[in-house]
C-alpha cells in the first residue's frame, strides 16, 4: 500500500521561485501594453495640441502671406511679429477690453451659477425640470444664441428697447454705441456661461455631507453662517476650477462678439481673439502672421493663470 504525503496544518508552504526569464517576460507584456493603452492619448494630444502649438509658433516668427502659404517660402522674421503686435495702437485697446470682457464674464457668471447651485441643492418639485431648462443656453449653438442677443438688443426694433419705450424710457443703441457695446456683449456672454457654472458648482455641492449642515443648524447657525463656514470652504477647489475653465473659456470667445458686433464700433468690442480673428479672416489681405502673434499671446495668459492656479492648490494641499 503507497502511503501519501499530506502538508500539515500550518506548515509554511513555499512558492517555487519564478524563473527570471518569465519575469522578464511579464514585465515587458505590461509595459506594451500600457504603451497600447496610451498611445491613442498621446497621438491624440501630439495631433490636435502640440503640432497646433507648434504650427502657431511657426507662423508667429515668419511672415506667411497667401503667396507664401502656396509657395512655402515664408521668410523668418524673428519677432518681427510680436513687436508690430505690441506697437499697434489697436494692442492697448484690446487688451483692456479682454480684461473687462474676460473678468466682468467669469465673476459675475460664477455669482449666479452659485446661487443657482445653492437654490437648487434643496431637492423641491420640478426643481430637475427647472434646472434643465437653464441647461438650454449652453445647448442651443452659440451663433444662434448671438443672432437672439443682437435681434433683441436692436436699436429700432429690438425687444429691449421696445420694453423700455412701454415703460416710458428712451432708446439705447445697445451694439451700436461704443460706451454700450461692450456691455451687450459681456451680458450675452454671462448668460451663455451661467449653466456651466451652474453644472459644476451643483455637482460640487453633492459631496458636502448634510450631516453638517444638521450639525451647524443644531448649533444655531443659520443660512448665511452656513453658506460663509460649510459651503464656500468646502467648495473652493471646485470654484478654483471652474473660474478657471471659465478664464480660458472667455479669453478665446469670438463667435459671440463677431455675430453681434464684430469688434466694434470703433473697436469698442475688440478683444485680442476678435483682432487675432480679424487679422487672419476678416480683412480681404489675411495676416496670418500677426494674428498667430495675437493667438500665441493668449496662450501665454491662459498658461499663466493655469500655472497660479496649481502653484495655489499644491500651497493648499501642503498646509493641509
Amino acid at each position: 500500500m503507497t502511503s501519501t504525503a499530506t502538508t500539515p496544518v500550518g506548515a509554511d508552504v513555499r512558492r517555487r521561485p519564478t524563473s527570471p526569464r518569465l519575469g522578464a517576460s511579464r514585465r515587458d507584456a505590461s509595459r506594451w501594453a500600457a504603451v497600447g493603452f496610451a498611445a491613442p492619448l498621446l497621438v491624440y494630444l501630439v495631433v490636435f495640441y502640440a503640432y497646433p502649438l507648434w504650427r502657431n509658433i511657426e507662423l508667429s516668427i515668419h511672415d506667411y502671406t497667401v503667396r507664401a502659404f502656396v509657395q512655402g517660402d515664408a521668410e523668418f522674421v524673428g519677432f518681427a511679429n510680436y513687436v508690430e503686435v505690441f506697437g499697434s495702437d489697436t494692442f492697448p485697446t484690446a487688451l483692456v477690453n479682454t480684461a473687462v470682457f474676460t473678468f466682468g464674464s467669469i465673476i459675475v457668471q460664477f455669482v449666479l451659477g452659485l446661487a443657482l447651485a445653492v437654490f437648487f441643492r434643496a431637492n423641491f418639485r420640478l426643481s430637475n425640470l427647472l434646472r434643465a431648462l437653464f441647461l438650454v443656453p449652453w445647448l442651443l449653438p452659440l451663433i444662434v444664441s448671438a443672432s437672439t442677443w443682437a435681434w433683441m438688443l436692436n436699436s429700432d426694433n429690438g425687444i429691449v428697447n421696445s420694453v423700455l419705450v412701454a415703460f416710458g424710457g428712451d432708446r439705447i443703441n445697445w451694439i451700436t454705441s461704443p460706451e454700450t457695446a461692450l456691455l451687450s456683449v459681456t451680458v450675452a456672454n454671462i448668460w451663455l456661461g451661467i449653466p456651466f457654472n451652474l453644472v459644476i458648482l451643483h455637482s460640487g455641492l453633492q459631496n458636502i455631507p448634510d450631516d453638517m449642515y444638521e450639525a451647524a443648524s443644531l448649533d444655531g447657525a443659520g443660512p448665511w453662517r452656513q453658506f460663509w463656514s460649510i459651503t464656500l470652504p468646502l467648495l473652493r477647489p471646485v470654484s478654483a476650477i471652474t473660474l478657471l475653465l471659465g478664464l480660458i473659456y472667455t479669453l478665446k470667445v469670438v463667435d459671440v462678439i463677431w455675430v453681434m458686433t464684430a469688434g466694434g464700433p470703433a473697436g469698442a468690442t475688440t478683444t485680442l481673439a476678435i483682432w487675432a480673428y480679424h487679422e487672419a479672416f476678416g480683412t480681404g489681405i489675411p495676416a496670418f502672421s500677426p494674428a498667430a502673434a495675437v493667438g500665441n499671446l493668449l496662450i501665454v495668459i491662459a498658461l499663466i493663470f493655469g500655472f497660479v492656479h496649481l502653484r495655489l492648490q499644491h500651497r493648499q494641499e501642503a498646509s493641509s
